[in-house]
């Protein structure tokens, strides 16, 4: 694995990727990221390292758009501009980062065998969490439960009511 880093570029086949893309077309830059996106998030019984690396850093571009965070590409990122990605890959790239960290996924099984593993681990959680935000954990109840007694007497109904 020519890994250096745990960062979505950080390693020879996103690095690669990237470079693709800068050497591609503009106009086929988003179609290259749903390709790879797809193929990663797609039905198989095993993500190969390849795809996963790639899924990785095509997430991390789709994340790099996002309104709330910072760039999170290294370096070894894209250089030229991306077009606007549309919003339907956000849920494309969760479902691709699912597969990545999956009990399926040779990437997921090799990270696991490296001391960094839950860095590297926290590092897809927090894109993930960028694309498809958790919901936080309610503090208070949205509505307030009175208790309400009743007499059951015998009630005068003509008085003080409008009817």
């Amino acid at each position: 694995m020519g890994t250096w880093d745990i960062g979505p570029f950080d390693n020879d086949t996103a690095a690669d990727f990237a470079g693709e893309l800068d050497k591609a077309a503009p106009e086929e830059r988003e179609a290259m990221i749903r390709g790879v996106l797809k193929r990663a998030a797609g039905p198989a019984d095993f993500l190969g390292i390849y795809d996963g690396e790639r899924a990785v850093g095509a997430a991390a571009l789709v994340v790099a758009q996002h309104f709330d965070c910072d760039r999170p590409c290294s370096n070894y990122g894209p250089s030229e501009p991306l077009p606007e990605l549309p919003a339907d890959l956000r849920m494309l790239a969760v479902d691709a980062l699912d597969q990545v960290v999956s009990d399926r996924s040779e990437l997921a099984e090799l990270w696991a065998e490296a001391a960094n593993w839950s860095k590297w681990r926290q590092d897809i959680t927090r894109l993930r969490d960028v694309l498809d935000p958790p919901i936080p954990p309610q503090e208070e109840a949205l509505f307030e439960t009175q208790s309400v007694t009743h007499s059951h007497g015998p009630q005068n109904l003509s008085q003080n009511h409008p009817w």
